[in-house]
């Protein structure tokens, strides 16, 4: 695809750089030290207007320009913050008041100056000296401070981060919330280890996998859907606390809160039990609010989430009760209800359907954050029973605004009830539907003996999406996968589809 035809502006500001290289500048810069943060810069201006504060260096992008008489002001960003920047005639060189006049809105520029009030109050440098550090060809989108064109923001993220600020701000609470879950885990003795991407065999989740292929090996191999596996196997040869953040890719839907390439987090603790994944939990979470903010409730759409623990612990059972209208052990009010709602019935396992019901009837209810434990066992072939009621499984589910934010199991380490019930998934099933792959290293893992042991998977982007009051997973993501660009006016609403949840 070859490159647009420049246009008016651009053949401006391409005759800007040529003469800036011109007059003996670098129009695309050099390395330029010393400089400090603009946020750090801003204390150290005086209270007094019109005083001279101390001598300042720093680097930014030009985001605003307007002159007064003889005067030029220009405000510059940079990842910490915005500051103006007074251009004055008569202490700049000729030479260097010419530069300038060179620069346009997007330029990259560094300055050496004092700090300086002005009469009106504004933080200011006094410049001294300018530095030309890169010269933007692109026309900025008009109107900056209010870009809203979904799909170029979308396309071009660059952008978006330099015009809308939230942007930047919540790619960056990422980053934090990711350092404080991984500061968490290592207060409490876990070890972070990484495991194959390329899998021979799909497992760990109900979900449709991306396939590629070894050509040296001639086989054919998965991009993992799940991480759980191969952190176990670890566990099986010592490591007792052992967790991963890593991606994770889905063949499946383009939603709201799904993204076929995502982040999870994978925690396994042996000795372990779902209550103690409960607690983990509850700590990590509250750890990740605490990097970014100082209050446990985050405003969220149209109203507040309080993440203050403890968080409430609700049974599958009564949940569904309480929202259905009828025990999930009553088969023949399930596929009533079920039929009413024209959920397919005909040879479908009971357990299916009330799992069908609870998504349908009983999710969007789950304000939270709330704990839903102990999950019908038939739909969860990686998890223990519970030692009193084999029919159900010691499983939660962590609900927050209707969204699945977290999952976790005491971990089934019985070979043989493994094997069987990895039958049972298959049995029947489409491939993509099927919960785990017959992984037979994974059984002879667990015949060395795995310690009985409890596990959590969080979903890292919807994370930073509700602690950061995202409305799309695609706010948090730095560059979500979109359609392919066409000629033409389109939007990237994909339909929404089910995904599969680890």
């Amino acid at each position: 695809m070859s490159a647009a035809k420049p246009n008016r502006f651009e053949l401006e500001r391409r005759k800007k750089r040529d003469r800036i290289a011109e007059l003996g500048h670098d129009p695309y810069g050099q390395r330029f030290d010393g400089h400090r943060p603009i946020a750090e810069v801003r204390p150290l201006c005086p209270e007094q207007p019109g005083v001279h504060g101390p001598k300042v260096r720093v680097a930014g992008r030009i985001m605003l320009r307007r002159k007064a008489g003889k005067l030029r002001f220009y405000d510059i960003q940079d990842w910490t913050g915005k500051i103006q920047l007074l251009f004055s005639r008569g202490h700049l060189s000729d030479e260097q008041w010419e530069l300038m006049t060179l620069l346009d809105l997007g330029d990259l520029i560094g300055v050496d100056g004092t700090m300086w009030r002005t009469e009106t109050g504004e933080v200011s440098i006094f410049v001294e000296k300018l530095t030309v550090l890169c010269k933007s060809l692109a026309q900025p989108p008009e109107k900056y401070h209010g870009a809203r064109d979904i799909e170029l923001l979308l396309r071009r993220r660059y952008i978006d981060l330099i015009y809308n600020r939230r942007t930047l701000e919540r790619l960056l609470d990422r980053t934090r919330i990711i350092e404080s879950v991984r500061r968490t885990l290592a207060a409490r003795g876990f070890v972070e280890m990484e495991t194959p991407v390329l899998h021979s065999i799909a497992g760990g989740a109900a979900a449709r996998p991306f396939v590629t292929h070894h050509n040296a090996l001639d086989m054919d191999l998965y991009l993992r859907i799940a991480l759980e596996l191969h952190l176990k196997r670890l566990m099986v040869g010592g490591v007792e606390r052992v967790y991963e953040i890593g991606r994770v890719f889905r063949n499946e839907g383009i939603d709201a809160t799904h993204n076929p390439e995502f982040t999870m987090l994978e925690a396994y603790q042996a000795y372990g039990d779902y209550h103690t994944m409960m607690d983990l939990t509850e700590a990590i979470i509250v750890d990740a609010l605490g990097a970014i903010q100082d209050s446990l409730k985050v405003e969220y759409e149209d109203g507040v989430i309080d993440f203050t623990p403890p968080w409430p612990r609700r049974t599958y059972a009564e949940l569904f009760a309480e929202h259905v209208g009828c025990s999930m052990n009553d088969e023949r009010a399930v596929r009533e209800k079920a039929r009413e709602l024209e959920i397919p019935t005909d040879g479908v396992h009971p357990d299916v359907l009330v799992n069908e019901l609870f998504e349908e009837l009983v999710e969007d209810k789950l304000s939270g954050p709330v704990f839903v434990i102990d999950y019908p066992a038939s739909i969860c072939p990686l998890t223990k029973r519970k030692r009193d009621n084999p029919r159900i499984a010691e499983r939660f589910e962590l609900f927050v605004r209707g969204m699945e934010l977290a999952n976790a199991y005491t971990e089934l380490n019985d070979p043989d009830l493994q094997e069987e019930l990895f039958r049972t998934q298959l049995a029947g099933l489409p491939e993509e539907e099927s919960m785990a792959r017959m992984d037979h290293d994974f059984i002879e893992a667990l015949k060395v003996g795995m310690p009985p042991a409890g596990g959590l998977g969080i979903g890292i982007d919807r994370l930073v999406m509700l602690l950061t009051g995202a409305r799309s997973i695609r706010d948090v993501i730095a560059f979500p996968l979109l359609r392919p660009e066409r000629s033409g006016k389109q939007r990237d609403d994909a339909k929404p589809t089910a995904a599969g949840r680890n």
